[in-house]
């Protein structure tokens, strides 16, 4: 690859973001980034992995995010700080590592608001992935066993989290095109040709031979 590319994927549940992603990531030989993040956050900031992930819970059963927006600014909260610890700032280190990656290799990285905290990086491509009703439902269901309607109110609690987590860190609007660099709706194209529209968006952004 003659340049480090970061490619970021927002996706609706059912959309099959995360496997476009996983199918980019193969396809090009690059990480792919997604819980992973979490575990790297913890150990650029030396706090207990359990902590981000037990606050992020926390935070998704109490609406924590829907309820105020705290729009990342690029800061740390030091450790003498009572602070230190809060979901503010263990998002902040997650933003860390995510500016880290973002300057050193080529990689595909799964949510995580990425595409806003990289939005100043010129070698950041950002992908929301989205499809219909009838497609989300189709393929929620391959990995959920639940009766309709208790499947349709999953796939609609999964997007108000990530839609408040994302308006919460950024002061934005998930389903928003404008955030993005490129919408693609997966029902329409399939994943394998969404990997491919992905590259094609690439290379036209970062020129044809950026894979060679």
């Amino acid at each position: 690859m003659k340049r480090n590319i970061v490619i970021t994927i927002a996706r609706q549940y059912g959309s099959g973001g995360r496997t476009v992603g996983e199918m980019l990531a193969n396809d090009l030989g690059i990480h792919y980034y997604d819980h992973e993040l979490i575990k790297l956050a913890s150990e650029e900031s030396g706090i207990n992995e359990s902590l981000f992930l037990e606050t992020d819970e926390r935070c998704r059963k109490s609406g924590f995010f829907r309820k105020q927006i705290n729009v990342y600014k690029g800061e740390i909260i030091g450790p003498e700080s009572k602070e230190y610890t809060s979901e503010a700032n263990l998002f902040n280190f997650q933003a860390k590592v995510l500016k880290k990656l973002a300057e050193t290799t080529s990689c595909v990285i799964v949510g995580r608001a990425a595409d806003f905290v990289l939005k100043d990086y010129d070698n950041v491509l950002s992908v929301f992935v989205h499809a219909p009703h009838d497609f989300l439902m189709e393929q929620a269901a391959k990995v959920k066993s639940l009766p309709e309607d208790e499947l349709e109110k999953y796939i609609a609690k999964e997007d108000k989290y990530r839609a408040e987590y994302y308006e919460h860190h950024t002061g934005q609007k998930w389903t928003d095109a404008m955030n993005y660099d490129l919408c693609i709706d997966s029902s329409k194209l399939g994943f394998e040709k969404c990997v491919e529209a992905i590259k094609a968006h690439c290379r036209v952004r970062f020129g044809e031979d950026i894979f060679d």
